[in-house]
């Protein structure tokens, strides 16, 4: 069973290179993401020292630390009003390029992140229909959802803004790092000294909330799985009136679910004033050293005396610095989720298929319906046979019933005809071509299926009959659904043949949902035919209708039909008596009676008494 939880990711290395195959055909809008946050971050960088200029050349002259125009103190005040008004024209400018750079460079990030998860989700969508139906026997349908909602979501949520803004957030750190150090060394290691103390509470905080969220994703699990079980089984909570333990149940998973989130919660909220609290000792460090300096005219460290301008520039330094380190801590867990979700993803596009078409196979043609089982084995497990020797000969046209009690085998025998599941040994002929040499979809575009618990779209019944041939006219689906003995219920529909259907088609009986799968049926007008009839929980009048759509839909086909009822048996070319993956006997219905043998058995036990039932039935 797939693991629902995203917790922190174990190959991240890997999982961005392979985020990288789906950003390279956009690499231009990656480059330019990368300029225009560059561009601007160095330009945010180059503020505080506009700033700082300001302060030494014009508000508070200090020529020695004026890199940007040398003013004595005693010039007029109109000369420094005049530069000073130019300077700060200059430092708009800055600041308004700098944004609308960095607004490009946001979306140009999201561009390209928005297509690349497109594509990533297209895959995963095609992935799905590629798996083989042993992999779905093994995995919830709920949990593989999960891959495609959950997880692409998580990514989608980072490969904009929190992606960038680490990005930029990291490349801040830097720059202001290096400008800090440029400007003085002495002064600029004393405001780094809080550094180390962050970079502990940053990765403290960070790993505790992982651990926290993961936490609350399990419980969210806990409180999904509970309220789908208690919508799926109201009717039993309703019929044993257990109303009162499902909705305590319920309350103790939404308790622990509130305790994890708030416990997640505490650590996510700790991290921010602490960081915040370790900015202000730093600023506060800067401003009581720089004041010294600047107050006694005495040298930090052996170099200048420090200036007032100087001071402003480190003060915004700082900012500059904790503001992006708070950033990253707080988005860095959610980096972390993102790369777990797409190692989750990764994993199921790298599931291989256990059915798949071999690199020489070639198009089935037309057939004739001869099906041949020679020496069939198969398996499920390894070491755990499900069929054990099956061998028996379909001629074309020929109905052929395959009984046997639960588990003998007999939906595996009828799943390998369309090549859903592979032999382990043997072969399964059509017309003499064994099935794995040619490709699958040839194979079932000639194959029609009609199951126990027949699948029907929350769509129109027009477009569901016509999901069997999709380039049917209208009035070959309603032909078909006449000749499923279809057509009298769907005309009493609201709105006919247009009308929507609800999920798995709620609205309608069972009886009429399997109406309408063998109208789809008969539209796709196969060679070949398998039937799981349906008509054990369905009224007497529907189970007529059904058997007449079944009787005209067998007509040329060959046709295997699990069969749960007697007029069947009865009626089929040949019956396939199953135990235990092997055929025990075969026949017709009355060469079988007359072994007196298995099939004799199941008779007796299970069908002679509907026999006894028709007959009294037809005397009254």
């Amino acid at each position: 069973m797939l693991n629902t939880e995203t917790s922190k990711p174990k190959h991240a290395l890997a999982t961005l290179a392979r985020f990288w195959y789906y950003f390279k055909p956009y690499w231009f809008a990656l480059v330019a993401t990368v300029v225009l946050i560059v561009v601007s971050t160095v330009l945010q960088v180059v503020a505080p020292l506009l700033i700082g200029q300001a302060v030494d050349c014009y508000l508070l002259p200090h020529p020695e630390a004026c890199w940007y125009a040398t003013v004595q103190p005693n010039a007029e005040i109109a000369a420094r009003t005049g530069a000073l008004g130019w300077l700060t024209l200059i430092l708009t400018l800055v600041f308004v390029i700098g944004s609308f750079m960095q607004g490009l460079a946001f979306y140009s990030m999201n561009w390209a992140g928005q297509y690349a998860l497109r594509a990533i989700r297209k895959d995963t969508f095609d992935q799905i229909h590629r798996l083989s139906l042993g992999f779905y026997a093994r995995n919830e349908a709920g949990n593989i959802m999960s891959r495609i909602t959950s997880d692409t979501d998580t990514i989608q949520q980072v490969l904009g803004f929190a992606l960038l803004s680490v990005v930029a957030g990291i490349l801040q750190v830097v720059f202001t790092i290096i400008a800090m150090l440029a400007a003085n060394v002495p002064y600029a290691l004393i405001s780094l000294t809080v550094v180390p103390a962050m970079a502990w509470a940053t990765i403290y905080f960070s790993n505790q909330a992982r651990k926290a969220f993961r936490a609350t994703r399990q419980q969210m699990g806990s409180v999904n799985a509970g309220l789908q079980e208690s919508i799926a089984g109201v009717r039993e909570v309703q019929a044993f009136n257990r109303e009162q333990e499902s909705i305590e149940q319920f309350r103790r998973t939404n308790a622990a679910n509130r305790d994890a989130n708030v416990r997640a919660a505490s650590y996510t909220s700790a991290l921010n004033p602490v960081l915040e609290a370790l900015g202000y000792v730093a600023i506060a460090l800067v401003v009581v050293v720089g004041a010294m300096s600047a107050l006694r005219n005495q040298p930090l460290f052996g170099t200048s005396v420090i200036s007032l301008g100087t001071i402003v520039i480190f003060i915004q330094f700082v900012q500059r610095f904790n503001q992006p380190i708070q950033q990253i801590a707080t988005l860095w867990t959610n980096l972390q989720s993102a790369v777990a979700g797409g190692e989750r993803i990764f994993e199921l596009l790298d599931e291989p298929p256990e059915i798949k078409d071999r690199p020489a196979a070639r198009e089935l043609p037309t057939i004739r319906g001869h099906v041949a089982f020679e020496q069939v084995c198969a398996e499920y497990l390894p070491g755990q046979p499900v069929l054990r020797g099956v061998d028996f000969v379909a001629q074309p046209g020929q109905v052929v019933a395959i009984v046997g009690p639960t588990g003998a085998g007999k939906s595996t025998i009828i799943n390998m005809i369309p090549r859903f599941y592979d032999v382990s040994h043997g072969r399964v002929l059509i017309d003499g071509v064994d099935v794995r040499e040619v490709t699958s979809a040839s194979l079932r575009r000639q194959i029609g299926i009609v199951l126990q618990d027949s699948f029907l779209f929350a769509d129109t019944v027009l477009h569901n009959i016509r999901y069997g041939r999709l380039e049917a006219t209208d009035d070959e689906v309603i032909a078909a659904a006449k000749l499923a003995s279809a057509d009298g219920f769907i005309e009493r529909l609201p709105q006919g043949y247009q009308t929507v259907l609800g999920e798995r088609g709620s609205g309608l009986s069972q009886g009429q949902r399997q109406l309408i799968a063998i109208a789809r049926a008969a539209l796709a007008n196969p060679r070949i035919l398998i039937l799981d009839e349906a008509t054990s929980s369905v009224d007497t009048r529907t189970e007529r209708l059904i058997q007449k759509a079944f009787d005209q839909l067998l007509q040329g086909r060959t046709s295997f039909v699990i069969a749960h009822r007697l007029s069947t048996i009865r009626n089929a070319d040949l019956v396939l008596m199953v135990r235990d993956g092997q055929i025990v006997e075969r026949g017709t219905h009355t060469e079988l009676l007359a072994q007196r043998g298995a099939y004799y058995e199941l008779y007796m036990s299970q069908f002679r008494r509907e026999e006894e039932a028709e007959q009294h039935a037809a005397k009254e």
